[in-house]
Protein backbone atom coordinates (compact mmCIF):
# COMPACT_ATOMS: atom_id res chain seq x y z
CA UNK A 1 0.00 0.00 0.00
CA UNK A 2 1.09 3.89 -0.44
CA UNK A 3 1.75 6.35 1.41
CA UNK A 4 2.36 9.53 0.96
CA UNK A 5 6.20 9.39 -0.36
CA UNK A 6 4.87 6.91 -2.75
CA UNK A 7 6.89 3.76 -1.88
CA UNK A 8 7.65 4.05 1.25
CA UNK A 9 9.17 0.32 1.98
CA UNK A 10 11.18 1.34 -1.32
CA UNK A 11 11.98 4.29 -0.06
CA UNK A 12 13.65 2.84 3.55
CA UNK A 13 15.02 -0.40 1.96
CA UNK A 14 16.91 2.30 -0.45
CA UNK A 15 17.92 4.25 2.47
CA UNK A 16 19.51 1.29 4.59
CA UNK A 17 21.57 0.74 1.57
CA UNK A 18 22.57 4.16 1.14
CA UNK A 19 23.06 4.67 4.36
CA UNK A 20 25.48 1.29 4.62
CA UNK A 21 27.15 2.40 1.66
CA UNK A 22 27.97 5.91 2.92
CA UNK A 23 29.58 4.14 6.42
CA UNK A 24 31.54 2.24 4.70
CA UNK A 25 33.13 4.65 2.08
CA UNK A 26 33.55 7.71 5.00
CA UNK A 27 35.89 5.21 6.47
CA UNK A 28 38.64 7.01 4.60
CA UNK A 29 38.32 10.35 5.90
CA UNK A 30 39.93 10.00 9.61
CA UNK A 31 41.84 6.86 8.19
CA UNK A 32 45.25 8.49 8.14
CA UNK A 33 44.30 10.25 11.37
CA UNK A 34 43.51 8.04 13.55
CA UNK A 35 46.78 6.13 13.13
CA UNK A 36 48.48 9.71 12.99
CA UNK A 37 51.46 8.91 15.75
CA UNK A 38 52.11 5.82 13.95
CA UNK A 39 52.42 7.15 9.85
CA UNK A 40 54.23 10.26 11.62
CA UNK A 41 57.30 7.81 13.07
CA UNK A 42 57.46 5.66 10.05
CA UNK A 43 57.65 8.65 7.71
CA UNK A 44 59.70 10.83 10.06
CA UNK A 45 57.21 13.56 10.05
CA UNK A 46 57.10 16.99 11.69
CA UNK A 47 54.21 18.19 13.39
CA UNK A 48 53.17 20.33 10.87
CA UNK A 49 52.98 17.57 8.58
CA UNK A 50 51.27 15.29 10.74
CA UNK A 51 48.41 17.48 11.22
CA UNK A 52 48.33 17.82 7.55
CA UNK A 53 47.18 14.58 7.45
CA UNK A 54 43.67 15.83 8.05
CA UNK A 55 44.04 19.27 6.13
CA UNK A 56 44.80 17.74 3.35
CA UNK A 57 41.98 15.51 3.18
CA UNK A 58 39.96 18.53 4.08
CA UNK A 59 41.58 20.80 1.03
CA UNK A 60 40.95 17.86 -1.33
CA UNK A 61 37.53 18.07 -0.72
CA UNK A 62 36.96 21.52 -0.80
CA UNK A 63 38.75 21.30 -4.40
CA UNK A 64 36.39 18.62 -4.98
CA UNK A 65 33.49 19.86 -4.23
CA UNK A 66 34.16 23.30 -6.08
CA UNK A 67 35.00 22.14 -9.17
CA UNK A 68 31.47 19.74 -8.47
CA UNK A 69 29.72 22.72 -7.98
CA UNK A 70 31.24 24.62 -10.65
CA UNK A 71 30.39 21.88 -13.23
CA UNK A 72 26.93 20.62 -11.77
CA UNK A 73 28.49 17.82 -11.35
CA UNK A 74 25.80 15.98 -8.82
CA UNK A 75 23.21 17.28 -11.21
CA UNK A 76 24.54 16.20 -14.54
CA UNK A 77 25.64 12.99 -13.57
CA UNK A 78 23.63 10.53 -11.79
CA UNK A 79 24.23 10.35 -7.92
CA UNK A 80 24.85 6.85 -7.61
CA UNK A 81 27.57 6.48 -10.53
CA UNK A 82 29.56 9.55 -9.18
CA UNK A 83 29.16 7.47 -5.72
CA UNK A 84 30.49 4.99 -6.58
CA UNK A 85 33.86 6.27 -8.69
CA UNK A 86 34.32 8.46 -5.73
CA UNK A 87 34.44 5.18 -3.35
CA UNK A 88 36.34 3.21 -5.46
CA UNK A 89 38.99 6.03 -6.18
CA UNK A 90 39.71 6.80 -2.75
CA UNK A 91 39.66 2.86 -1.99
CA UNK A 92 43.07 2.91 -4.31
CA UNK A 93 44.16 5.94 -3.76
CA UNK A 94 43.84 5.01 0.48
CA UNK A 95 45.78 1.65 -0.54
CA UNK A 96 48.38 3.59 -2.18
CA UNK A 97 49.79 4.86 1.02
CA UNK A 98 51.60 1.72 1.70
CA UNK A 99 53.31 2.34 -1.19
CA UNK A 100 54.17 5.89 -0.35
CA UNK A 101 58.45 7.08 -0.65
CA UNK A 102 58.33 9.89 1.94
CA UNK A 103 55.81 12.29 3.57
CA UNK A 104 55.49 14.43 0.85
CA UNK A 105 53.51 11.70 -1.47
CA UNK A 106 51.39 10.72 1.93
CA UNK A 107 50.05 14.16 1.99
CA UNK A 108 49.41 14.35 -1.75
CA UNK A 109 47.25 10.96 -1.67
CA UNK A 110 45.69 12.50 1.03
CA UNK A 111 44.55 15.12 -1.43
CA UNK A 112 43.42 12.81 -3.72
CA UNK A 113 41.49 10.94 -1.17
CA UNK A 114 39.78 13.89 -0.47
CA UNK A 115 38.55 14.92 -4.35
CA UNK A 116 37.62 11.15 -3.91
CA UNK A 117 35.05 11.73 -1.43
CA UNK A 118 33.62 15.21 -2.72
CA UNK A 119 31.66 12.32 -5.27
CA UNK A 120 30.60 10.31 -2.43
CA UNK A 121 29.12 12.51 0.57
CA UNK A 122 26.82 15.29 -1.74
CA UNK A 123 25.62 12.39 -3.67
CA UNK A 124 24.43 10.65 -1.39
CA UNK A 125 22.62 13.40 0.41
CA UNK A 126 21.12 14.01 -2.88
CA UNK A 127 19.60 10.11 -2.82
CA UNK A 128 18.42 10.39 -0.09
CA UNK A 129 16.41 13.63 -0.75
CA UNK A 130 14.96 11.93 -3.46
CA UNK A 131 12.93 9.18 -1.85
CA UNK A 132 11.91 11.93 1.24
CA UNK A 133 9.63 14.85 1.27
CA UNK A 134 7.55 14.75 4.78
CA UNK A 135 10.12 12.56 6.75
CA UNK A 136 13.41 14.04 5.26
CA UNK A 137 14.95 15.56 8.51
CA UNK A 138 15.33 11.75 9.68
CA UNK A 139 16.28 10.20 6.47
CA UNK A 140 19.41 12.62 6.06
CA UNK A 141 19.79 12.04 9.96
CA UNK A 142 20.46 8.65 9.41
CA UNK A 143 22.85 8.97 6.22
CA UNK A 144 24.52 11.57 8.03
CA UNK A 145 24.76 9.53 11.11
CA UNK A 146 25.96 6.44 9.45
CA UNK A 147 28.72 8.55 7.77
CA UNK A 148 29.59 10.06 11.07
CA UNK A 149 30.20 6.25 12.29
CA UNK A 150 31.82 5.89 8.95
CA UNK A 151 34.37 8.89 10.27
CA UNK A 152 34.30 7.34 14.10
CA UNK A 153 35.45 3.48 12.76
CA UNK A 154 39.26 4.07 12.21
CA UNK A 155 39.52 5.35 15.68
CA UNK A 156 38.01 1.90 17.32
CA UNK A 157 40.68 0.06 13.85
CA UNK A 158 43.26 2.32 16.05
CA UNK A 159 42.53 0.82 19.15
CA UNK A 160 42.08 -2.81 17.94
CA UNK A 161 45.41 -2.71 15.66
CA UNK A 162 47.45 -0.78 17.97
CA UNK A 163 50.86 0.93 16.28
CA UNK A 164 49.88 -1.34 13.35
CA UNK A 165 48.77 1.58 10.40
CA UNK A 166 48.78 -0.51 7.49
CA UNK A 167 45.88 -3.08 8.54
CA UNK A 168 43.43 0.02 9.49
CA UNK A 169 44.20 1.54 5.51
CA UNK A 170 43.96 -1.99 3.98
CA UNK A 171 40.88 -2.47 5.69
CA UNK A 172 38.93 0.96 5.36
CA UNK A 173 39.94 0.60 1.48
CA UNK A 174 38.15 -2.65 0.99
CA UNK A 175 35.11 -1.55 3.00
CA UNK A 176 35.14 2.07 0.52
CA UNK A 177 35.20 -0.67 -2.73
CA UNK A 178 32.17 -2.43 -1.19
CA UNK A 179 30.22 0.62 -0.29
CA UNK A 180 30.41 2.15 -3.43
CA UNK A 181 29.24 -1.34 -4.87
CA UNK A 182 27.00 -1.68 -2.83
CA UNK A 183 25.06 2.32 -3.70
CA UNK A 184 25.59 0.77 -7.39
CA UNK A 185 23.71 -2.25 -7.81
CA UNK A 186 20.99 -1.18 -4.70
CA UNK A 187 20.19 2.27 -4.60
CA UNK A 188 18.14 3.95 -7.46
CA UNK A 189 16.53 6.95 -7.81
CA UNK A 190 13.91 8.77 -6.29
CA UNK A 191 10.75 10.88 -6.78
CA UNK A 192 11.24 14.04 -5.32
CA UNK A 193 14.55 15.22 -6.94
CA UNK A 194 15.57 15.62 -10.47
CA UNK A 195 17.38 12.71 -11.33
CA UNK A 196 19.57 14.85 -14.19
CA UNK A 197 19.87 18.47 -15.12
CA UNK A 198 21.74 19.90 -18.26
CA UNK A 199 24.60 22.12 -17.09
CA UNK A 200 23.32 25.24 -16.40
CA UNK A 201 26.45 28.10 -16.12
CA UNK A 202 23.88 30.07 -13.90
CA UNK A 203 23.05 27.59 -11.44
CA UNK A 204 24.99 28.71 -8.73
CA UNK A 205 23.64 32.18 -8.71
CA UNK A 206 20.12 30.88 -9.06
CA UNK A 207 21.24 28.95 -5.37
CA UNK A 208 22.37 32.03 -3.81
CA UNK A 209 19.35 34.38 -4.97
CA UNK A 210 17.10 32.11 -2.55
CA UNK A 211 16.71 33.54 0.88
CA UNK A 212 16.15 30.18 2.72
CA UNK A 213 19.29 28.71 1.03
CA UNK A 214 21.33 31.24 1.88
CA UNK A 215 20.43 31.55 5.42
CA UNK A 216 20.78 27.76 5.70
CA UNK A 217 24.78 28.08 4.15
CA UNK A 218 25.16 30.53 6.64
CA UNK A 219 24.22 28.46 9.78
CA UNK A 220 26.12 25.78 7.48
CA UNK A 221 29.38 27.72 8.50
CA UNK A 222 28.98 28.82 11.73
CA UNK A 223 28.15 24.41 12.49
CA UNK A 224 31.14 23.44 10.55
CA UNK A 225 33.86 26.03 12.26
CA UNK A 226 33.37 23.70 15.39
CA UNK A 227 32.78 20.48 13.93
CA UNK A 228 35.49 19.02 12.02
CA UNK A 229 38.38 20.31 15.00
CA UNK A 230 36.92 18.81 16.98
CA UNK A 231 36.32 15.50 15.15
CA UNK A 232 40.37 16.25 14.49
CA UNK A 233 42.08 16.92 17.78
CA UNK A 234 39.45 15.46 20.17
CA UNK A 235 41.85 12.65 20.49
CA UNK A 236 44.71 14.68 21.25
CA UNK A 237 42.93 16.77 23.81
CA UNK A 238 41.42 13.86 25.50
CA UNK A 239 45.06 12.46 25.89
CA UNK A 240 45.77 15.73 26.90
CA UNK A 241 43.07 15.58 29.79
CA UNK A 242 43.93 12.22 30.69
CA UNK A 243 47.58 12.53 31.06
CA UNK A 244 47.29 15.73 33.52
CA UNK A 245 44.70 13.23 35.00
CA UNK A 246 47.84 10.97 35.69
CA UNK A 247 45.78 8.09 34.01
CA UNK A 248 48.15 4.88 32.67
CA UNK A 249 47.70 4.25 28.83
CA UNK A 250 46.69 7.85 28.26
CA UNK A 251 47.02 7.54 24.02
CA UNK A 252 44.68 4.32 24.04
CA UNK A 253 42.05 6.07 26.32
CA UNK A 254 42.38 9.01 23.94
CA UNK A 255 41.72 7.32 20.85
CA UNK A 256 38.58 5.49 22.59
CA UNK A 257 37.12 8.99 23.64
CA UNK A 258 37.64 9.89 20.26
CA UNK A 259 35.64 7.01 18.55
CA UNK A 260 32.91 7.63 21.51
CA UNK A 261 32.63 11.56 21.15
CA UNK A 262 32.33 10.73 16.86
CA UNK A 263 30.38 7.54 17.23
CA UNK A 264 27.77 9.35 19.27
CA UNK A 265 26.82 11.40 16.63
CA UNK A 266 25.41 8.71 15.22
CA UNK A 267 22.74 8.64 17.61
CA UNK A 268 22.51 12.55 17.40
CA UNK A 269 21.92 12.78 14.03
CA UNK A 270 18.76 10.28 14.32
CA UNK A 271 17.24 11.41 17.13
CA UNK A 272 17.71 14.90 15.97
CA UNK A 273 16.03 14.19 12.70
CA UNK A 274 13.12 12.34 14.03
CA UNK A 275 12.27 15.92 16.16
CA UNK A 276 12.83 17.99 13.06
CA UNK A 277 10.59 16.77 10.97
CA UNK A 278 7.89 17.46 14.31
CA UNK A 279 9.37 20.90 15.88
CA UNK A 280 10.80 22.39 12.33
CA UNK A 281 14.52 21.66 11.34
CA UNK A 282 16.17 25.28 12.20
CA UNK A 283 14.58 25.12 15.62
CA UNK A 284 16.04 21.67 16.62
CA UNK A 285 19.45 23.14 14.67
CA UNK A 286 19.77 25.80 17.08
CA UNK A 287 19.13 23.84 20.14
CA UNK A 288 22.02 21.71 18.61
CA UNK A 289 24.06 24.68 18.14
CA UNK A 290 23.09 25.53 22.41
CA UNK A 291 24.78 22.73 23.26
CA UNK A 292 27.81 22.04 21.36
CA UNK A 293 28.89 25.52 22.37
CA UNK A 294 28.25 24.86 25.89
CA UNK A 295 30.32 21.73 25.54
CA UNK A 296 33.03 23.49 23.99
CA UNK A 297 33.35 25.65 27.02
CA UNK A 298 32.82 22.64 29.53
CA UNK A 299 35.88 21.32 28.79
CA UNK A 300 37.99 23.38 30.44
CA UNK A 301 36.04 22.33 33.35
CA UNK A 302 36.21 18.85 32.23
CA UNK A 303 40.22 18.97 31.75
CA UNK A 304 42.56 16.69 33.98
CA UNK A 305 39.46 15.52 36.41
CA UNK A 306 38.74 11.81 36.59
CA UNK A 307 38.75 10.32 33.06
CA UNK A 308 34.55 9.47 33.58
CA UNK A 309 33.61 13.23 33.15
CA UNK A 310 35.50 13.56 29.99
CA UNK A 311 34.36 10.34 28.19
CA UNK A 312 30.77 11.78 29.23
CA UNK A 313 31.13 15.31 28.26
CA UNK A 314 32.97 14.00 24.99
CA UNK A 315 29.62 11.79 24.20
CA UNK A 316 27.53 14.65 24.61
CA UNK A 317 28.84 16.96 23.05
CA UNK A 318 29.98 14.33 20.07
CA UNK A 319 25.91 13.70 19.99
CA UNK A 320 25.42 17.62 20.03
CA UNK A 321 27.74 18.57 17.56
CA UNK A 322 26.94 16.96 14.31
CA UNK A 323 22.94 16.59 15.48
CA UNK A 324 22.37 19.72 13.03
CA UNK A 325 24.29 18.64 10.36
CA UNK A 326 21.59 17.10 8.54
CA UNK A 327 19.01 19.55 9.32
CA UNK A 328 20.94 22.08 7.55
CA UNK A 329 21.17 20.25 4.41
CA UNK A 330 17.33 19.30 4.40
CA UNK A 331 17.17 23.34 4.57
CA UNK A 332 19.02 23.47 1.45
CA UNK A 333 17.55 20.98 -0.50
CA UNK A 334 14.39 22.31 0.58
CA UNK A 335 14.51 26.06 -0.33
CA UNK A 336 17.01 25.76 -3.38
CA UNK A 337 16.00 25.42 -7.28
CA UNK A 338 14.71 22.42 -7.81
CA UNK A 339 16.47 21.24 -10.92
CA UNK A 340 19.78 22.17 -8.93
CA UNK A 341 19.32 20.51 -5.37
CA UNK A 342 22.83 18.50 -5.99
CA UNK A 343 24.66 21.64 -7.06
CA UNK A 344 22.93 23.35 -3.59
CA UNK A 345 24.33 20.56 -1.02
CA UNK A 346 27.94 20.73 -3.26
CA UNK A 347 28.16 24.10 -2.77
CA UNK A 348 27.15 24.14 0.80
CA UNK A 349 29.71 21.27 1.85
CA UNK A 350 32.16 23.26 -0.17
CA UNK A 351 32.06 26.35 1.46
CA UNK A 352 31.94 24.82 5.11
CA UNK A 353 35.04 22.08 4.78
CA UNK A 354 37.07 25.68 3.63
CA UNK A 355 36.12 26.99 6.59
CA UNK A 356 37.26 24.38 8.12
CA UNK A 357 41.03 24.61 7.32
CA UNK A 358 40.70 27.69 9.66
CA UNK A 359 39.89 26.25 12.71
CA UNK A 360 41.67 22.15 12.21
CA UNK A 361 44.70 24.38 11.54
CA UNK A 362 44.09 27.16 14.60
CA UNK A 363 42.89 25.19 17.22
CA UNK A 364 46.81 23.33 18.05
CA UNK A 365 48.33 26.60 17.57
CA UNK A 366 45.94 28.23 20.40
CA UNK A 367 47.03 24.62 22.20
CA UNK A 368 50.45 25.86 22.13
CA UNK A 369 49.86 29.09 23.86
CA UNK A 370 47.22 28.29 26.33
CA UNK A 371 47.27 24.94 26.77
CA UNK A 372 44.22 22.01 25.60
CA UNK A 373 42.56 23.11 28.55
CA UNK A 374 41.35 26.57 27.32
CA UNK A 375 42.23 25.93 23.25
CA UNK A 376 38.33 24.55 22.86
CA UNK A 377 37.20 27.97 23.73
CA UNK A 378 38.14 28.73 20.05
CA UNK A 379 35.10 26.68 18.82
CA UNK A 380 32.54 28.77 21.17
CA UNK A 381 31.75 31.44 18.17
CA UNK A 382 30.77 29.15 15.50
CA UNK A 383 27.69 27.96 16.58
CA UNK A 384 26.67 31.05 17.97
CA UNK A 385 27.15 33.15 14.65
CA UNK A 386 25.05 29.76 13.41
CA UNK A 387 21.76 30.68 15.49
CA UNK A 388 21.90 33.85 14.00
CA UNK A 389 21.94 33.28 10.67
CA UNK A 390 18.89 30.53 10.94
CA UNK A 391 16.92 32.43 13.41
CA UNK A 392 14.82 33.73 10.94
CA UNK A 393 14.37 31.37 8.49
CA UNK A 394 11.74 31.57 5.60
CA UNK A 395 8.79 28.73 5.34
CA UNK A 396 9.37 26.08 3.37
CA UNK A 397 9.21 26.52 -0.50
CA UNK A 398 6.16 23.65 -1.52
Amino acid sequence: MKGRAGKPLQAWRTLGWLALAQFFGMTLWFSATAVTPSLAAEFGMSPTEAAWLTMAVQVGFVIGTLSSALINLADVLHARVLLFLGCLTGAIVNASLLLAPGSGSVIALRVLTGVALACVYPPGMKLAAGWFRERRGLALGILIGALTLGKAFPHLLRAIYGEDWRGPMLFTSALAAVGGTVALVTVRDGPYVTATAPFDPRAIWRILQSRGARRATFGYLGHMWELYAMWTWIAVLATASFTAAGVASASARGSLAAFVAIGSGTAGCVVAGWFADRLGRARVAMWAMWTSAACAALTIVAFGRHPGWFFLLAAIWGFAVVADSAQFSALVSEHAPPDHIGTALTLQTCLGFLLTLVTIELLPRLAGVVGWQYAALLLVPGPLLGIVAIRRMPRMRE
